[in-house]
């Protein structure tokens, strides 16, 4: 999961200011963590919370996205997810934005099979992204990490993305100067996953997202994500991130990394 936090604040200084190349400091202070990250551990924390038993999930979503998620109003949600955010009756919008991706690498790392991968990513998409497509990029994204953390070949994931997702007939380089920012799970999770299969290093996964511009901090959690599962984290790396994170942010990521060590 640090490798979805990783993307995004590396990415977070070039969402609207892309830079499309692979060449660049990768933290600076100008980097922070955004909704990216606060919702992908707001999903790690549902996931804690339920224990061994999935079967409320959705509810704990809803639960810990708005509590915790009202704690940085100003991290850059999207104007719908804003209102659920602050609603007396949140509901589900019919949402297929990007949002539904970046956030659900943690189903990914804790599911103990395919199958409940991909239940985890509806359970807690589809309390705000139950549009079809919403719903299918989220789970084409933890289907990939999960594929990663079980030692599938670069190859076995790009078959399995494209016989039941996307059809990634297309290269970063064939993309990099047309890519233009989108909000989309159809127009993000395929360039994120594209980033991660090129890639020949976590490092080099990130900063492959980065350069093909667009909503470049999710494409980078997406891909970090993945990339995580498959690379693992230098410690170095780690060490920075984490330094852009508070304390209240630090516990849960530390929390959820015990949790499913155990």
């Amino acid at each position: 999961m640090i490798g979805a936090i990783i993307g995004d604040i590396v990415g977070s200084r070039f969402e609207w200011n892309n830079f499309r190349s692979k060449d660049f400091d990768f933290f600076t202070p100008a980097c922070e963590p955004t909704d990216d990250s606060i919702m992908t551990l707001a999903i790690a924390k549902a996931l804690i919370s339920c224990g061994n038993d999935y079967t409320r999930l959705g509810d704990k979503a809803v639960y810990w996205m708005r509590k915790i998620g009202r704690h940085y109003p100003a991290c850059g949600y999207g104007g719908r997810f804003n209102k659920w955010m602050f609603s007396k009756n949140p509901c589900p919008y019919n949402s297929f934005g990007n949002g539904a991706a970046m956030r659900v690498s943690a189903c990914g790392f804790i599911a103990k099979s395919l199958d409940e991968a991909k239940q985890l990513s509806k359970s807690v998409t589809e309390v705000t992204h139950n549009h079809s497509e919403g719903i299918k990029g989220a789970e084409a994204a933890t289907a990939a990490i999960y594929l990663a953390r079980f030692g599938k070949t670069i190859d076995e994931i790009r078959r399995a993305i494209q016989e039941n997702y996307y059809p990634l007939n297309f290269t970063l380089d064939s993309i990099r100067d047309t890519y233009r920012f989108n909000e989309t799970c159809q127009e993000t999770v395929p360039q994120a996953i594209e980033a991660f299969l090129e890639s020949i290093s976590f490092e080099d996964a990130i900063r492959s997202a980065i350069s093909i511009g667009g909503d470049s901090d999710t494409v980078a959690a997406i891909t970090g994500g993945i990339a995580e599962a498959y690379y693992g984290v230098p410690d170095d790396i780690r060490q920075s991130a984490e330094s852009f994170l508070n304390s209240e942010l630090l516990t849960i990521l530390h929390e959820f990394e015990d949790h499913i060590r155990n």
